[in-house]
């Protein structure tokens, strides 16, 4: 699932470096370039001040080294521990880790943050930069789920605890998206079972993306496939209350022309069946907002 990179909030913030770096540090950064041997920590002047480590991270984030920000960062904390820098560090790190996909480093890193600093103005980003690395790492919907169910329970957090920050709107975006995930997990296996001529696995697994996730796309997908599935058993009744509601909530989708055509074509079609209409509703919004629950639990 691809993401665009977020910026950090510290990225334009004022660093006040020195006009000069130390003398020391320029040295170990032309070795280990010439020798390119070195890691990122090794890099890294343990001497240095704690604005100047800090500055450094900064800079390195900017020319996009994340290995030594990262690196600048975690020295920092360890050999300043009670500097005012040092909550900074601690974020940036976990925001350097991010941008190198090294998302249970960054989670750790951003938890170790948020224990040490819950009242901290940075908190709201914490937690966003937090839920977006268990995002990024959401599976395709035919591996298992439970990433995804992670993500949505982490970016419902940010929801609900700073519901005004600028981070709310975002995270309930992505919410929808990781349900509308969970949802297409639910038709994939729905639609093995069905193959299988499973039809009670099935059913069940329709039924709950009908129930459980009413505002995604497959809303519609999933009542065309209980009708079939009902017609395989002989059901009649139960196919036409699928198709009804169907009709009701989508009128112009192709899953409803579907299940028209397969009710005409067996001859049970109801009385009051409308014809499919001319317009394309094939999203997951139904065509008459608030009625859709109330329709499935009357006639189910």
């Amino acid at each position: 699932m691809s993401l665009r990179r977020f910026r950090s909030p510290f990225a334009d913030r004022p660093t006040g470096r020195n006009a000069v770096r130390l003398a020391s540090l320029s040295v170990m950064l032309l070795l280990a370039a010439c020798a390119g041997k070195k890691s990122a920590d090794e890099m890294v002047s343990h001497m240095a001040s704690a604005d100047t480590l800090y500055n450094n991270g900064i800079d390195a984030l900017r020319s996009q080294r994340y290995a030594l920000a990262a690196a600048e960062f975690e020295v920092l904390q360890q050999n300043y521990p009670y500097s005012g820098y040092t909550a900074n560090a601690q974020l940036m790190e976990g925001y350097a880790d991010y941008l190198q996909d090294k998302y249970p480093d960054a989670v750790q890193q951003l938890d170790r943050f948020l224990e040490l600093h819950p009242t901290s103005p940075d908190a709201a980003y914490a937690f966003y930069l937090r839920a977006l690395c268990y995002y990024e790492q959401v599976a395709d919907v035919q591996r298992d789920q439970q990433g995804t169910i992670e993500a949505m329970n982490a970016l419902e957090e940010v929801i609900t605890r700073f519901p005004q920050s600028p981070y709310a709107r975002d995270a309930q975006l992505k919410v929808d998206l990781c349900r509308d995930h969970l949802a297409g997990k639910e038709m994939l296996v729905g639609r093995f079972y069905q193959q299988q001529r499973n039809y009670e696995a099935a059913v069940n697994r329709y039924q709950r993306v009908i129930q459980d996730f009413q505002t995604t796309n497959h809303v519609p997908e999933a009542l065309e496939r209980l009708v079939e599935v009902y017609l395989d058993l002989g059901l009649t009744e139960q196919a036409r209350r699928s198709a009804s509601v169907l009709s009701f909530n989508y009128p112009g989708s192709k899953w409803y022309r579907y299940s028209y055509n397969m009710l005409r074509s067996e001859h049970l079609l109801a009385a009051n069946m409308p014809a499919p209409t001319s317009s394309q509703h094939d999203g997951g919004t139904p065509a008459r907002r608030g009625f859709f629950s109330r329709a499935w639990h009357a006639v189910f």
